[in-house]
């Protein structure tokens, strides 16, 4: 069989959701299509290796011992009932635990319930990896799925729909990162779907790779993402570095959305990921020795202004993280830039963190907060970027890098001003949501890297032009987007209405003569 081309299995996948469409919600059927996906893969893994075991050795003893040391192990399971009458155990069924199973048996009518019972045995077989990751999802749920017949009816299109030859994820057909860009893909296109649901699970493909690409990873780094949703900014974070020699970190609040992470790592063979489930701000999990974990690479798309985002805890925090201040209870963004700002290494640690604009003008306890990171030589650049990038939301965000070697006795220690770059003006405008292109992208960083004034779009500020102004760090303040008014041709314009009135006469009566025709 051929190889399977990218295009072809996101297609194939992408399909498989009319199943649903309409029916379910977006922001709930991307798990039952997301989790099918990964059964699949793991199922065609192991299968492979199967056939190739089988191959070499024959045995079915050697066989069952090289399978138990698989990635993932997929288990027997034998479905037992006990007589009443005898006390007696009746075996109903045994079979794999795996999608090949389930597709035999697509037309029972208890498909849900048995598709439960394969996730809950791979689960529990691989507990180091997959503890957790199926809890949330439900295929024999009447609330999500519908009643009996019309569960039944979609889960066996599903199953049938996965068993495509363009959905084969055999090694042998297809690559692993083929299979890691379509979940991707798939969340995507799940996130345009979803409308303001989508910012639990998503962040834009391009503005996830520029943050990664600011916060400057390399080879060796611990890399944490500590709002990390299902895990775009992580893996994107990990494409900056041209070896496997780096740690990734994570945490999330949603549990459905971990679960999602989860599996992302596993796809793009992360498998080392920590990724932790509780809410950051209040319980951080990525702890040692009884103090925040540290690390080289900080990046998240936190929530916006999160509300009751736990600030009647913050002064007693256990890890004290706000001893700058307290952000207001109704607004997270500081409480997030702090929590990161303190897990990056001292003399040494990056951030990279996206932030609608209060956060760079908005006073009282934040504009405090704000000005001792200022101070502290913490900041090290504001960007602008252009509205409506994100499904959330239509309003322009910016992204805040700050870099802990710059503070003394770092290696940066005697750069003292802050660039800002107003980069809203550049986009790809779309129907629902506009994009960034590669050459936005490659603009951005070619001034960040050169740090020099760009009539219009940059500037580099020194620090005692930012206390000038207050410490607001509203980009308007710094980078100068005003363009005079051309002077007006009347005469020009003039000639120009002429001639449209001349064009609009011509049409008219060819329209009347057309239209006299008709009548004959």
């Amino acid at each position: 069989m051929k190889k399977i081309d990218q295009k072809d299995i996101n297609n194939a996948a992408w399909a498989a959701c009319d199943t649903f469409r309409g029916v379910v919600d977006p922001a709930q059927y991307k798990d039952y299509i997301l989790v099918m996906l990964f059964l699949k893969y793991i199922s065609d893994v192991w299968q492979d290796h199967y056939d190739s075991y089988r191959e070499q050795y024959g045995d079915n003893a050697r066989i069952r011992r090289k399978l138990e040391r698989e990635r993932f192990v997929l288990p027997d399971i034998k479905l037992i009932q006990t007589d009443e009458k005898t006390g007696d155990e009746i075996v109903l069924d045994e079979f794999p635990a795996t999608y090949y199973s389930l597709y035999d048996r697509r037309a029972a009518a208890n498909i849900g319930e048995l598709i439960n019972i394969v996730l809950d045995h791979i689960e529990e077989s691989n507990k180091s990896k997959l503890e957790g990751v199926f809890r949330n999802i439900d295929f024999n749920s009447e609330a999500n799925l519908g009643k009996t017949k019309d569960r039944n009816r979609r889960l066996k299109q599903l199953l049938e729909d996965f068993h495509k030859p363009q959905l084969s994820m055999k090694p042998s057909l297809v690559s692993e990162d083929v299979i890691g860009n379509t979940y991707i893909y798939l969340i995507e296109r799940f996130a345009s779907d979803s409308g303001k649901k989508a910012g639990e699970f998503f962040t834009p493909s391009k503005v996830t790779e520029l943050v990664a690409r600011l916060a400057r990873p390399k080879s060796g780094d611990r890399i944490c993402d500590p709002a990390c949703g299902s895990g775009g900014l992580l893996v994107q974070a990990a494409r900056q570095i041209s070896n496997h020699d780096f740690a990734l970190f994570g945490q999330e609040s949603n549990g459905s959305t971990w679960a999602l992470c989860r599996m992302n790592m596993f796809l793009h063979s992360f498998d080392s990921a920590r990724i932790e489930w509780c809410d950051t701000l209040n319980s951080p999990l990525l702890v040692e020795n009884d103090r925040l974990m540290k690390f080289n690479c900080v990046v998240a798309n936190p929530p916006f202004s999160l509300d009751k985002w736990g600030a009647e805890n913050a002064e007693s925090d256990h890890y004290n993280r706000f001893w700058r201040g307290v952000p207001p209870k109704s607004k997270g963004d500081w409480a997030f830039i702090s929590h990161m700002v303190e897990t990056a290494f001292e003399k040494e640690g990056r951030v990279a963190v996206v932030v609608p604009h209060g956060v760079l003008f908005r006073g009282a306890k934040e504009g405090l907060i704000r000005q001792k990171m200022v101070e502290e030589n913490l900041l090290d650049a504001v960007i602008g970027l252009p509205g409506n990038l994100f499904p959330t939301t239509n309003i322009p965000v910016a992204i805040l890098v700050f870099d802990r070697s710059r503070e003394k006795g770092g290696a940066r220690e005697d750069y003292k001003d802050v660039l800002f770059i107003d980069a809203s003006r550049e986009f790809v405008s779309g129907k629902n949501q506009n994009t960034l292109s590669d050459e936005h992208l490659a603009r951005i960083m070619e001034v960040y890297d050169s740090r020099e004034d760009v009539d219009k779009y940059a500037h580099v500020a020194d620090l005692e032009e930012i206390k000038e102004n207050d410490f607001n760090l509203n980009i308007p303040r710094y980078v100068d987007t005003f363009e005079e008014e051309k002077e007006i041709d009347i005469d020009a314009v003039q000639q120009e209405i002429d001639d449209l009135e001349k064009e609009l006469a011509e049409i008219r009566v060819k329209m009347a003569e057309k239209l006299r025709e008709i009548r004959r």
